[in-house]
């Protein structure tokens, strides 16, 4: 019989619950974990086809002849095809974070550090997919071409594909983005819940819960906000002053939340920062694709041939 042995995590991170399972269970937890959270991905594809549905007005207007009236105005044409949709993504976004939680507490995790790590891969995976690529492929020529069943196409038709997209990943950023910070400095679940116990629950003492840092909810943001910012420098620059401002802001924001509102229960031992590099390299070898595939259009051998290396250096230096 042999043992399978691992460190045991500091008491405070320690996830008492999950303690008790044998080790057999856990790979059948986590590939069933891994099952139900493609399921998810993939089921979620729904709402995401049918919000950047709005963005293709004439699309909206051939499927909903009703439409054809309302959508005449300017600025509800306008709020309609840029604002709606990025709206309607971020309140369904809501949902992720909570599921992917759920999933990685059920792989069996013996550490909240580790849970949290688990929900933040699955929430980064499923955000670069659902926002990034489903809205590239269902928004443009790549869903109709089936460009994935010929890979030599796929840099030519992403690069055809992400400037029709550029109008609303700045939405989302500002959105997703400018929103999502306001909203970290008034801690409105927190304001929420307060008033919920003080006033309606009638409890006068104060709780002691303190929180700590989701990083499964908003490293992945950041993360994305990362990806878009590689990906569209080259074919929608206009969209790096909105990411600039938000980094900006995000760095003070969050300094200021992990200096006087966040408390670190328990070192985590730097487990999200192969995460954020490896996010990191991904979205840098994306771009260089999507820059090959920007040659390709342009005809210029000479620029995609210097390309190619770039990306073969780029995967080396992550290799070794």
């Amino acid at each position: 019989m042999k043992w399978v042995t691992s460190l045991a995590p500091e008491p405070k991170d320690m996830y008492w619950s999950n303690l008790w399972l044998p080790y057999k269970q856990l790979w059948i937890r986590r590939i069933a974990t891994l099952l139900g959270s493609i399921v998810f991905m993939f089921i979620f594809l729904v709402p995401v086809t049918f919000i950047q549905g709005l963005t293709q007005l004439e699309q909206l207007q051939q499927r909903l002849p009703f439409l054809k009236g309302l959508l005449k105005g300017k600025i509800m044409t306008q709020l309609v095809t840029g604002y709606l949709p990025s709206v309607i993504l971020q309140i369904f976004l809501y949902t992720v974070p909570p599921t992917m939680m759920m999933f990685a507490t059920l792989e069996g995790p013996i550490s909240h550090s580790e849970r949290k790590k688990s929900a933040c891969c699955k929430v980064l995976y499923f955000t670069i997919w659902n926002v990034f690529f489903v809205n590239v492929l269902s928004g443009s020529a790549i869903n109709q071409l089936n460009a994935l069943s010929r890979p030599k196409d796929i840099p030519m038709e992403l690069a055809r594909a992400i400037p029709l997209q550029a109008t609303f990943f700045t939405t989302y950023v500002l959105t997703s983005g400018w929103a999502s910070l306001s909203s970290e400095v008034m801690q409105l679940f927190g304001l929420i819940w307060n008033f919920v116990r003080k006033y309606i629950l009638r409890m006068k003492e104060d709780s002691d819960f303190i929180l700590s840092f989701p990083y499964h909810t908003e490293l992945p943001k950041v993360l994305l906000f990362g990806l878009l910012g590689f990906t569209c420098s080259v074919l929608a620059p206009l969209i790096l002053p909105f990411l600039l401002l938000y980094f900006f802001l995000a760095y003070i924001v969050y300094r200021n939340q992990f200096i006087n509102v966040y408390c670190t229960r328990y070192d985590t031992g730097g487990l999200y920062w192969p995460i954020a590099y490896n996010a990191t390299i991904f979205s840098l070898v994306l771009t260089q694709i999507i820059c090959l595939g920007v040659f390709g259009l342009k005809e210029s051998p000479v620029a995609a041939g210097f390309t190619v290396p770039l990306i073969i250096i780029t995967l080396l230096f992550n290799q070794y």
